[in-house]
């Protein structure tokens, strides 16, 4: 996959993610999604095509649904 431009991408975070720099943040662009490290806006990035993309959430959403049996993950006790 050729590398995007990124100059002027919108980069966010999770809703639920809190301000102490344990995140990543995401930007979608016309052809992947770009992920980065919040504690290194400059570092590299990994890009998705959005077929990738589209595929790791869905695993990913079905896995926490799996395992909360459907509640949200951050309900869950240990």
């Amino acid at each position: 996959m050729p590398t995007p431009d990124q100059t002027t991408a919108r980069w966010f975070t999770s809703s639920r993610s809190t301000n102490n720099g344990d995140c990543v943040e995401c930007a979608v662009l016309p052809d992947a999604v770009a992920v980065r490290d919040s504690k290194d806006r400059t570092g590299p990035t990994l890009l998705f095509s959005a077929g990738q993309w589209t595929a790791f959430v869905a695993r990913f959403a079905a896995v926490i649904d799996s395992t909360t049996d459907g509640r949200e993950a951050n309900s869950v006790s240990a």
